[in-house]
C-alpha cells in the first residue's frame, strides 16, 4: 500500500480524478475526514505547504505539491513528475508604473517565499532586506512596507486590483508528483506503477 499526501482544495480534487481515470473507482473524502483508505493507497489530506514535509519525514510515500513549494522549502525528496496542473508563476510585483531598478540601495522585498526571494537576488549580487509575510503581501508596497513583492500570480487579478502589475518573472510553477527517497527504493515497483499510470494519463491529455 502506498501513502499519498494531498493538499486539501482544487490539487486534491484534480488529483483524485486521475486516480479515477486510472482506476475507474470513485475516490472521495467523507466530508471532513482527513484520510481515505483504498485497498491500494491511503490518501492524506494536508496543507500544502506540509505535504514535503509528510513525504520527506515518510509519513507519506508519494506526495502531490508546487514546485513553488519544494523550491521554497528544498527538502530532499525525488521529484518524479510534472503533472501540468496548477500553472502559475512566482513574480515580482510593484506599484503601477514603478520600474524594477536593481541598483537601488536598501530595496525592501515583502514576501512569504523568502528563500526564492533570496536565491533571485543573491545570483543577481543585489543587496536586498527581505520582509516575511504570510498574507496579504500586496498591502506592503501599497503602505510603504516595501518596495516591491514577491508573490504567486496564476491571472495577475489580484495583482491589479490593488494597484500593482508584474514587473519581472522570477519562476513558473507547477504541480509535481514527489517521492520520499527510502520509500522510492523499498515500494519501488509500486512508485514507479502509479507514476508510469499517471504519466500515461498526462501524455494522453497533452495530445487530446
Amino acid at each position: 500500500m502506498l501513502t499519498v499526501a494531498l493538499p486539501k482544495g482544487r490539487i486534491a480534487k484534480e488529483t483524485l480524478e486521475i486516480f479515477e481515470t486510472i482506476f475507474g473507482d470513485g475516490f472521495k473524502f467523507d466530508d471532513r475526514k482527513l484520510i481515505l483508505e483504498t485497498p491500494n493507497f491511503r490518501f492524506l489530506l494536508v496543507r500544502n505547504q506540509d505535504v514535503a514535509t509528510y513525504v520527506y519525514h515518510q509519513a507519506a510515500d508519494i506526495g502531490v505539491v508546487g514546485l513553488d513549494t519544494l523550491e521554497e522549502q528544498g527538502l530532499d525528496v525525488v521529484r518524479l513528475l510534472d503533472l501540468k496542473r496548477g500553472v502559475c508563476k512566482v513574480s515580482i510585483g510593484m506599484k503601477v508604473g514603478e520600474k524594477l531598478d536593481l541598483s537601488k540601495p536598501e530595496l525592501k522585498v515583502a514576501s512569504k517565499m523568502v528563500n526564492i526571494t533570496k536565491r533571485y537576488f543573491e545570483e543577481r549580487a543585489v543587496s536586498v532586506e527581505i520582509i516575511k509575510l504570510n498574507g496579504s503581501v500586496e498591502l506592503a508596497p501599497l503602505i510603504g512596507l516595501a518596495d516591491m513583492i514577491v508573490d504567486v500570480v496564476e491571472t495577475g487579478t489580484t495583482m491589479k486590483q490593488n494597484g500593482l502589475e508584474v514587473v519581472q518573472d522570477i519562476m513558473t510553477s507547477s504541480t509535481y508528483l514527489i517521492a520520499n527517497k527510502n520509500s522510492y527504493i523499498a515500494k519501488k515497483d509500486a512508485v514507479l506503477d502509479i507514476y508510469e499510470k499517471i504519466n500515461a494519463v498526462i501524455k494522453a491529455e497533452q495530445k487530446a
